[in-house]
């Protein structure tokens, strides 16, 4: 597994940098077999440490933690439990659904943009839609089973999730409703 571990503002000695590829190895081996990257950042908010830990698995999901400690070890150590707790649940739910995968998530590309607020819309006179886009950038959409797409959300600590249904190659969504539950859109073309 590679990894890139770094502090914001932050000196990482080696003895940091040991602590955690040993740690979060052992971490990630028992739960995943493969798991390709693993990124640590470190940075401090006033007295306390934060760390960020995101790891990339072979499958092509992602995990992702963050701790928060007075020491830099124990933020680390904190971030780590929630890792192991969130890749427990990850296996369980792949044994649960008795479905190993075997390949790679597919990941299909397709433009993503960033649109100006409202305010900034009502600044404009003639309303134009193409004077709204204030960024354009790719994303990559994942081919998921609703199952795994849950996952892969909650795993991303995300509100929503758009992903290609291995089912039958549509376009939906999943997403945390107000009341805690998951909602799952589903667009595909029932008419006979």
């Amino acid at each position: 597994m590679r990894y890139q571990i770094s502090g914001k503002q932050i000196d990482i000695g080696a003895a940091l940098q040991t602590h955690v590829e040993t740690e979060l190895g052992n971490t990630v081996e028992k739960y995943a077999g493969r798991p390709t990257d693993a990124t640590v950042i470190f940075s401090k908010s006033g007295h306390e440490y934060n760390c960020e830990a995101v790891v990339h698995l072979s499958t092509g999901l992602t995990c992702q933690a963050k701790g928060t400690a007075t020491e830099i070890y124990s933020a680390f150590d904190s971030a780590c439990e929630k890792m192991d707790k969130q890749l427990r649940r990850y296996k369980r739910r792949l044994k649960d659904h008795h479905r190993d995968r075997s390949q790679p998530v597919e990941l299909s590309s397709a433009p993503s943009y960033i649109l100006a607020s409202s305010e900034a819309e009502e600044n404009e006179p003639d309303g134009d839609v193409s004077s709204m886009i204030i960024a354009e950038m790719e994303t990559r959409i994942p081919s998921l089973s609703v199952g795994e797409a849950v996952m892969q959300m909650e795993l991303d600590h995300a509100s929503v999730l758009v992903f290609r249904n291995e089912g039958h190659s549509g376009i939906n969504v999943v997403y945390r409703r107000e009341d805690g539950n998951i909602g799952w859109i589903d667009p595909r073309n029932t008419s006979s």
